[in-house]
């Protein structure tokens, strides 16, 4: 699978801007959303090829939505990466245990990120 598109899910604005910086210079599409109610639109809208999701967001968390997207048999296809500050082994596990195919820690590191990326491809 080619990943091209990319859903961004997270509620800072300043970790949107500088994710889909990193994103969009090496070529790929992306659009964001700042709320799991947001990235459940985006969803309907056009299918991704891949969800970078935080956790700590107002409303439904990034565990829960990647609980739920990655149950939906439309979404199934769709890996989720959990990009987030919480950095305890317990959170990547229970992450993981959600559905995400992996786990990385805010700040991002760009090659580290792209690397992940590239494994799923």
């Amino acid at each position: 699978m080619s990943i091209h598109n990319i859903l961004l899910v997270d509620d800072s604005k300043t970790e949107l801007h500088y994710l889909s910086d990193i994103l969009t210079k090496r070529g790929f599409s992306v659009r964001t959303a700042e709320n799991g109610e947001e990235a459940m639109r985006r969803l309907e809208e056009a299918k991704p090829d891949l969800i970078l999701m935080d956790v700590v967001m107002p409303g439904t968390n990034g565990f829960q939505l990647t609980r739920s997207i990655t149950r939906d048999p439309r979404f199934v296809d769709v890996p989720v990466i959990m990009c987030t500050s919480k950095n305890q082994e317990t959170d990547r596990v229970w992450g993981l245990r959600q559905g995400a195919r992996d786990y990385v820690v805010k700040p991002v590191d760009a090659n580290d990120l792209m690397a992940k990326i590239q494994a799923l491809g």
